[in-house]
């Protein structure tokens, strides 16, 4: 297994399809500024949810100031574009059901099973300026985007 990426370490590429069937690359995401990439076990679940909903709540701030979001899990199309309608949430949502850029950023459960709740705040060089890893809370993860929305994270 792959150790987890780390601040300092460079985000591999990835090519992977929204819910709408466009790829998307790291390079179109980081092309208007900061990146916040987030790893999520699987849509409709409690603590997933919740981590959306909050992303979906400080988008707007965080689109001001040119930083993109994209969350990744390991379903398909179809579900990522019934969460998102959902809970209306106006970011992409990559389907990673191979697992592949889960695997490349070290992000795969214990033993390869299921994905760990990890967000990654990526600098337009591809350079991982942040990390936050916290499986069964949200917490940590959205005092990272409150940070860059404040501008307090220097990179």
């Amino acid at each position: 297994m792959r150790t987890m990426l780390d601040v300092g370490d460079t985000a591999p590429d990835f090519d992977l399809t929204n819910e709408e069937g466009v790829v998307v690359t790291l390079d179109d995401l980081l092309a208007e500024g900061l990146l916040v990439l987030y790893f999520y076990p699987a849509d409709f679940t409690s603590v997933c949810t919740t981590e959306a909903c909050e992303m979906r709540d400080r988008h707007d701030d965080l689109r001001a100031m040119s930083v993109n979001v994209v969350g990744v899990s390991p379903q398909g199309r179809s579900s990522h574009n019934r969460f998102r309608q959902r809970y209306d949430l106006p970011f992409p949502l990559l389907d990673d059901r191979q697992k592949k850029v889960i695997r490349a950023y070290g992000v795969n459960g214990p033993l390869g099973l299921g994905v760990r709740r990890v967000t990654f705040l990526i600098t337009p060089d591809k350079k991982i300026a942040r990390r936050v890893v916290a499986d069964f809370r949200v917490k940590q993860h959205i005092d990272l985007i409150d940070s860059v929305v404040e501008g307090l994270v220097g990179y």
